[in-house]
């Protein structure tokens, strides 16, 4: 009836390996990011603007399509892999850098001015700016 923790824990591998195969996408790391969610990217606002920043090294930011449509922001474009080719004389041990097509879907907050948006792209880092309507921001009221 009682096991030893060794049994226990080899019971809980071969229960992950398990997992691990019939949800391929579930893994846990940095490793688990590539593809699915490239470019990483942190949302938050300010008083006045929506800001936007996707960590995306090694793009050609001209390549980069970047919409605002019906309340959504997506970036889209594709990185080209520096991998020389492989050959007779060229192997590739590791390639944990994602390559390859990308689109990223951001649903912005109603009071966001789709019509005053600022992009920028430096140091691997893309920067967007969506502008609040000026309907929604505060304004002081005089009194007479």
């Amino acid at each position: 009836m009682f096991r030893s923790s060794a049994d226990l824990f080899a019971e809980l591998n071969r229960m992950q390996s398990m997992l691990d195969q019939v949800f391929p996408s579930a893994g846990t790391g940095i490793r688990s990011m590539a593809g699915a969610s490239f470019p990483a990217i942190n949302v938050g606002t300010t008083p006045t603007a929506v800001e936007v920043q996707a960590l995306a090294p090694g793009l050609d930011p001209s390549r980069l399509e970047i919409t605002v449509d019906r309340g959504l922001l997506v970036i889209a474009g594709e990185r080209k892999s520096d991998l020389p080719p492989q050959g007779e004389r060229t192997s590739v041990y590791a390639n944990e850098r994602f390559t390859g097509r990308f689109r990223r879907v951001i649903s912005l907050p109603e009071d966001a001015d789709a019509s005053r948006v600022d992009a920028s792209y430096r140091d691997g880092v893309l920067r967007i700016t969506v502008a609040k309507r000026e309907s929604s921001l505060p304004r002081r009221i005089e009194v007479n």
